[in-house]
């Protein structure tokens, strides 16, 4: 199983912006469907965007669709979430994650807090 470390949380006011970054190891990278997730405070965990193995396929929620980016440097191990625009209903932890299966993530990351201020 791959080992995931988020990093690049922290506040920002309505409007601004945030780049999360996630570190894997212990595994063929490039393998796996990466996914940002996020959940706020009493709300379930809601995937917000998925990007193949290759980086050429991506998946994003709606409510940021337009907003975030999701971006991954297989030479590097490293997965992005480029969050422009930010709002306050953005605040939540946000999570990274991988998986090989398709609908299915077997490795997740710690979770790293985005607060957002109105």
């Amino acid at each position: 199983q791959v080992q995931l470390v988020e990093s690049g949380g922290g506040l920002v006011q309505a409007g601004g912006s945030l780049r999360l970054s996630c570190a894997a190891s212990g595994g063929t990278f490039s393998n796996y469907r990466m996914g940002w997730f996020r959940q706020a405070p009493g709300k379930e965990r809601e995937l917000v965007a998925r990007i193949s193995g290759s980086g050429w396929g991506t998946y994003y929620a709606d409510s940021v669709k337009g907003r975030f980016t999701i971006s991954r440097d297989n030479a590097k191990n490293m997965v992005y979430l480029q969050m422009n625009t930010l709002k306050p209903e953005d605040t939540a932890v946000y999570y990274c994650a991988a998986g090989v299966a398709l609908g299915s993530y077997d490795s997740w990351g710690q979770g790293t807090q985005v607060t957002v201020s109105s």
